[in-house]
């Protein structure tokens, strides 16, 4: 089968109709007639029968269904290159981010590098640090966005950004104008824990198991954003990443760093192969841009009275 009978036998799979068909390919009717009976007799069986004015696919046609749909998906991307190219658009730009960098970092860095290069589109998605590893070593990415180093020969790790871990609480359960709070004063204390293999919650788990009494971890989330969102409802305090922790006062909570403080690192990772492009160089000088005003964002307590 040629490219074009897969496209047809596709839509005609998905609509029923040669007319709506042609509509969704753009095609006039009597071309895509022609590939569709162009089609039959190369295969040698009839793909399609005409049942109460739809066509309907034959016990064959369904059995080559779902090997059509995967091609058609795989000419997906090919069609995206061959209109970009077209329309001399610049190559798509990739990123990729840790969850705790998706609600706010990233998605404001990639609004602000469109207003200035309109003409590269962009792509964006939350991945675990081994997967954006893996996405660079691939060249599906260009640049990822993790709290924590990889430390992989092939991947360049770049610090962007440093903040420190914050304390997440009710409003109100801090003291007026508390600058931080110590560890030992979460001894016994209702947290919500981080489930999963992250470095800064091992890290933290370890300093937890040392306090007595020991913190009551009834609860137990996935990322640090539902470690928020459980405190907004009440489960209890949360120790969280910085930028997690950004904007917590305009939503009610309390934050304030741990003493001893914590340190957290934003890092910029790419392959070491890849040369940057003037695009990506422009996004990584917004992405230290805004982190720091969001770092700064997460102005203390108040000073100590």
């Amino acid at each position: 089968m040629r490219l074009r009978h897969i496209e047809v036998i596709q839509a005609i799979l998905q609509t029923g109709h040669l007319g709506t068909a042609a509509e969704w390919l753009q095609l006039p009717v009597d071309d895509v007639q022609a590939s569709l009976k162009d089609a039959e007799q190369q295969l040698g069986f009839m793909l399609f029968a005409s049942v109460r004015g739809r066509l309907q696919a034959t016990r064959e046609t369904l059995e080559l269904q779902a090997h059509i749909a995967h091609l058609y998906e795989a000419l997906e991307p090919v069609q995206r290159l061959a209109s970009r190219l077209k329309h001399h658009h610049a190559p798509t730009l990739h990123a990729l981010c840790t969850p705790p960098l998706a609600n706010q970092l990233l998605p404001q860095s990639i609004a602000a590098l469109r207003r200035r290069f309109q003409d590269t589109p962009c792509s964006l998605s939350s991945q675990p640090t081994r997967e954006i590893v893996r996405s660079l070593l691939l060249h599906d990415a260009q640049v990822g966005l993790s709290l924590h180093d990889p430390e992989h020969a092939q991947i360049l790790s770049t610090p962007v950004a440093q903040g420190k871990l914050q304390l997440l609480a009710p409003r109100g359960w801090l003291k007026p104008r508390q600058k931080y709070i110590a560890l030992q004063d979460l001894a016994g204390q209702s947290l919500i824990g981080l489930e999963g293999h992250d470095p800064l919650s091992r890290l933290l788990d370890a300093k937890l198991q040392a306090l007595r009494p020991l913190p009551v971890v009834q609860t137990r989330v996935q990322t640090y954003q539902m470690m928020r969102s459980m405190v907004e409802a009440g489960e209890g305090l949360a120790i969280v990443d910085p930028f997690t922790a950004a904007g917590a006062h305009e939503a009610g909570l309390d934050a304030c760093p741990l003493s001893p403080p914590i340190p957290v690192v934003l890092y910029a990772l790419m392959s070491k192969n890849v040369d940057p492009t003037p695009a990506l160089n422009a996004l990584l000088e917004i992405i230290a841009h805004k982190a720091e005003a969001l770092l700064a964002g997460i102005s203390p307590h108040g000073p100590v009275a």
